[in-house]
């Protein structure tokens, strides 16, 4: 099992590849929605803006209210930002969960 520092450092090395590829990913993802990231066994959440494509205000703690959901186990969401498990193949086997509108998903996709 993933420790909270590991899963914290995971979202944020996904939040700085995002910031890299910034002009590409606004490109693929122009909107501005609430994100929230709920993390099973260690039952810690972490909080943030996904926004032209970059993850930024990333926080401890949960909101309730985010648009987007994203809900995994420690070792899962590791494994996902690390490359070792195609985030395709981990939604559509129940590893991980993803709550957001339809016209959300369709957008994420592109940047997934």
């Amino acid at each position: 099992m993933a420790t909270v520092d590991e899963c914290r450092a995971a979202l944020q090395k996904l939040a700085e590849r995002l910031a890299a590829n910034a002009a590409e990913a606004r490109e693929k993802l122009d909107f501005d929605r609430s994100l929230a990231c709920r993390v099973t066994d260690l039952e810690v959440a972490f909080h943030g803006r996904l926004k032209d494509g970059q993850i930024i205000d990333l926080q401890d703690g949960d909101d309730p209210r985010a648009k987007i959901k994203l809900t995994s186990s420690s070792d899962d969401l590791v494994s996902l930002v690390n490359g070792g498990l195609h985030v395709m193949s981990a939604w559509t086997s129940g590893r991980i969960k993803i709550e957001a509108g339809v016209l959300d998903m369709l957008k994420l996709r592109k940047l997934l």
